[in-house]
This record gives structure tokens, C-alpha cells and sequence, in this order.
């Protein structure tokens, strides 16, 4: 087990299938291999890999995101399920020590969880981002990061946004704002 962590960010239905609650469709469909294909990577190596994902209760009045977004990655759900073939690889490694589903209800991985406990518990400095959307989800878990100290990869053909402006301006910011690697 390494120094970091791949943090698979909000690839669910919801947000990646074409019926999808709120979906961003083709480009994180596009996304899908190359995911599967890191994630497998880092649960083989023994790496730390959390699936952060979203989850809401249906009709949370008090829920910020009530108000901006249709309901979505609602509890008990098929939409809350991640998309594609991610969820056989999470299907086949769940009850591995360093696999790890986390709930979250805000953008960031970070807020209102235990993620940044799981990570300082194991050593790890380094957190690899992947997932959606790339202007919004990932983008808080990565400022959240860079604030707390962690050293922040982001691959680029690993994210994805249904915003391709919010994207590219997410993709430079990373680089420019929070020193963040974009491989």
C-alpha cells in the first residue's frame, strides 16, 4: 500500500447514463474506460480507492442543491448505482481492506465526511481524481485537497462535464490555481 489514493468521484447513473436525472450524457460516457481501467490499476497495486458518491433523500427541503438541480442520486435508487462496467469492478473489490463507497451529500468529497480521517490514517499524501462533473464535484474535492495539504492529479480524459466551457476552465485551474498535476 502506497501513498495514494484514487477518489472515483459521482460516476453514477444519474449523472452519466443518456437517462440519467442529471446526466452530462456522452462526454462522461467517454470517460468509462479509462476509469475502469485506472481504478483497476490502483485496487490491483493495493492503493487506497474511494468511491465518493453522492446521495440525497427524496424531497430534502433543506438540501442547498433543492433548489438548483432536479432531484437526483436519490437513496435507494437505481441512479445512485455507478455507471457501466465501474460497478462490477466495485462489485468484485468491495470487501477489500483498501476499497472504500462513501457517501457524500455536498460537492465535496471532503465536507461531512471521514475521507480526510481514512486518508492521514493510512499515510497518504497524494489523491488522484476521477469521475464527475469536472466543474463542480471534482473540482470542491480538489480545492478541499489542496487545502488540507494533499498533493492533487487530475486525468484529464478520467472527468467529465456536461459544461464543456466549465470543463476547460476546471481543467486549467487545477494546473494554475491549486498547483494540481494534469495528466
Amino acid at each position: 500500500m502506497g501513498n495514494k489514493a484514487l477518489i472515483n468521484i459521482d460516476y453514477t447513473y444519474d449523472f452519466v447514463a443518456d437517462d440519467g436525472r442529471l446526466t452530462c450524457g456522452k462526454p462522461g460516457q467517454a470517460i468509462e474506460d479509462k476509469l475502469v481501467s485506472l481504478t483497476k490499476d490502483f485496487i490491483k497495486n493495493g492503493d487506497y480507492v474511494v468511491f465518493a458518491i453522492d446521495v440525497h433523500d427524496e424531497g430534502d427541503e433543506f438540501h442547498p442543491e433543492t433548489k438548483l438541480y432536479p432531484p437526483h442520486n436519490i437513496r435507494g435508487t437505481k441512479g445512485r448505482d455507478l455507471y457501466g462496467s465501474l460497478q462490477a469492478v466495485y462489485e468484485e473489490s468491495r470487501h477489500l481492506d483498501h476499497v472504500h463507497y462513501l457517501d457524500k451529500t455536498r460537492y465535496s468529497a471532503f465536507a461531512g465526511t471521514d475521507l480526510e480521517i481514512k486518508l492521514r490514517e493510512r499515510g497518504i499524501t497524494e489523491v488522484h481524481l476521477v469521475g464527475v462533473c469536472t466543474d463542480i464535484c471534482v473540482l470542491h474535492t480538489a480545492v478541499d485537497a489542496y487545502n488540507k495539504g494533499f498533493k492533487v492529479i487530475v486525468y484529464k480524459d478520467g472527468v467529465a462535464s456536461f459544461d464543456q466551457t466549465g470543463h476547460e476552465w476546471s481543467l486549467r485551474h487545477f494546473e494554475s490555481s491549486i498547483g494540481a498535476e494534469v495528466r
